[in-house]
């Protein structure tokens, strides 16, 4: 019973995450936002003590149940363990703790931690791996299959699915979700937990407190019939049948060992007490009756029909855009900035690079497509904000409402409309006023906080062609003008962000 409990919470944990993470609308965000406060690295960096309490006296009591059940990398390993143990039977073996490698990472995620270097701490982070995975490799997919089924609602006359961008907005995001990807799914399919107990900084975190924990998994040496089939089914590969012991530190209370012990040689119990709970045998014919691996298959070939539907009747040709038929357009490209622009809420750049672990979840729901990650060397994977493809709407605060590491504070539409995250620099030789002789008022028409004014380009010729003067001191930094700027492929008017966010 105790493992049907286990795995029902770890099963909708596991797609609750996926579904915060696939959500690009962001409806979902106010219902099952929670489930990524309460990841353990967020709650230390958002100093979210209640949920970090009571994570430790959760680990205290049951062990180290949080990475069997709220943990959306470690889940990820149990789902790839499993498919490796249907499709190869393989079994799993005693290893000796990695105990040097498990301090020395931990201190290297502290360290970086404390020196507020985030993107470091990214890289380590599960919780964060997992986001970047579903973020660039997973979300694409639903946007695919949201395309397919817009062009079919559109067909209908229906107005339930709007067709969305499908881009890849970072090369390097991708390459390390692939990277994670096959390291973790790896050692998973080969090794079970290796990860968790020999590189993840929150798998070591917990297991100093796992080892004192009130309830764990306990060996009856009276009982034990050396068959080894716990051993075999331990993912953690920290039972030890030679000295009949279990390392509390590595064990994750999956319950594998309790449910497949014939003998009743293992049970959950408490630690101080002489006494061991038996548990009763069963039957191999009811184990394989439990398992239920036929519509999994079902499921599985449908989601490959779907997604192959999807990417057909997902609208090609994005690459020949024209303008009425005639002229096309040649795309936007974003500037080099003396100065990164980070989201609204982020304060400034030295909270964002401390507190980011780019989990990606802000990007999957910005609905103008202006976040994506950075490549510099101290904020590699964290976001920062692009205006080639929309701008920061005044009214949008989805950003600051999903983080859950404080990285991005919340913020009200009236805060946003008077902060200042950026100022417009307009660029003489690439404005169409300059370039073409004709007036151009793009980027004043569309400010949304009236920020730049129309003025002659030659004061002694006041019907000369206009040309835009920005007012520093109302600018937003929102990127309406940028974006919406006629110049290719760089606009004439773009936006330098500053380091820290002020109220104008």
């Amino acid at each position: 019973m105790l493992k049907k409990i286990r795995l029902t919470l770890a099963v909708l944990a596991l797609l609750c995450l996926t579904a915060l993470f696939l959500d690009f609308t962001g409806s979902v965000q106010p219902y099952l936002g929670f489930w990524a406060r309460i990841q353990l690295v967020p709650a230390l960096l958002a100093a979210n003590f209640v949920a970090v309490l009571g994570l430790a006296l959760a680990t205290l009591v049951l062990g180290r149940g949080y990475c069997s059940i709220l943990c959306p990398l470690g889940l990820f390993q149990d789902v790839v363990a499993r498919l490796a143990r249907l499709r190869g039977k393989r079994s799993y073996s005693f290893a000796p703790a990695h105990t040097a490698l498990r301090l020395c990472v931990l201190a290297l995620f502290v360290l970086a931690l404390v020196l507020g270097a985030g993107s470091l701490a990214a890289l380590l982070d599960p919780y964060a791996s997992f986001g970047r995975m579903a973020n660039a490799l997973l979300q694409p997919l639903v946007q695919l299959l949201n395309n397919g089924l817009s062009l079919l609602a559109d067909r209908l006359d229906s107005y339930a699915f709007a067709p969305v961008d499908v881009w890849l907005n970072s090369v390097p995001l991708l390459v390390i979700a692939l990277l994670t990807l096959g390291i973790v799914g790896f050692l998973a399919a080969r090794h079970g937990r290796l990860y968790c107990n020999a590189i993840c900084p929150v798998g070591t975190m917990l297991g100093l407190l796992s080892r004192f924990a009130f309830f764990r998994p306990l060996l009856d040496e009276t009982k034990c019939v050396n068959c080894r089939r716990c051993v075999r089914f331990c993912k953690s590969g920290c039972i030890d049948l030679e000295h009949k012991r279990i390392d509390a530190s590595r064990c994750v209370v999956c319950l594998n060992c309790v449910d497949t012990c014939p003998t009743g040689a293992l049970a959950f119990g408490h630690a101080g007490k002489e006494a061991r709970v038996a548990v009763q045998a069963k039957t191999a014919g009811t184990r394989a009756a439990s398992k239920g691996r036929g519509s999994a298959s079902c499921t599985r070939r449908d989601f490959v029909k779907g997604s192959a539907l999807a990417a057909v009747a997902a609208p090609l040709g994005t690459d020949k855009a024209i303008d009425g038929g005639f002229a096309k357009i040649v795309p936007k490209t974003n500037p080099v900035r003396a100065t990164a622009i980070v989201p609204p809420g982020a304060q400034s750049h030295a909270n964002f690079a401390a507190h980011c672990t780019g989990c990606q979840l802000c990007v999957s729901v910005c609905p103008t497509a202006v976040l994506r990650s950075a490549t510099g060397l101290l904020t590699f994977l964290q976001p920062e904000m692009g205006y080639e493809r929309g701008y920061c709407r005044p009214e949008c605060t989805r950003c600051g409402e999903v983080c859950p590491t404080g990285a991005i504070h919340p913020i009200t539409r009236a805060q946003k409309s008077a902060l200042q995250i950026g100022r417009a620099v307009w660029k003489r030789d690439l404005c169409v006023a300059v370039t073409s002789g004709h007036s151009c008022d793009n980027c004043a028409r569309h400010c949304p906080v009236e920020a730049i004014t129309m003025v002659a380009l030659d004061p002694q010729k006041p019907d000369s062609p206009k040309i835009p003067a920005v007012n520093e001191s109302r600018c937003t930094g929102c990127g309406a003008c940028e974006n919406l700027c006629p110049a290719r492929p760089l606009s004439a008017i773009h936006v330098e962000g500053v380091l820290v966010h002020a109220e104008i």
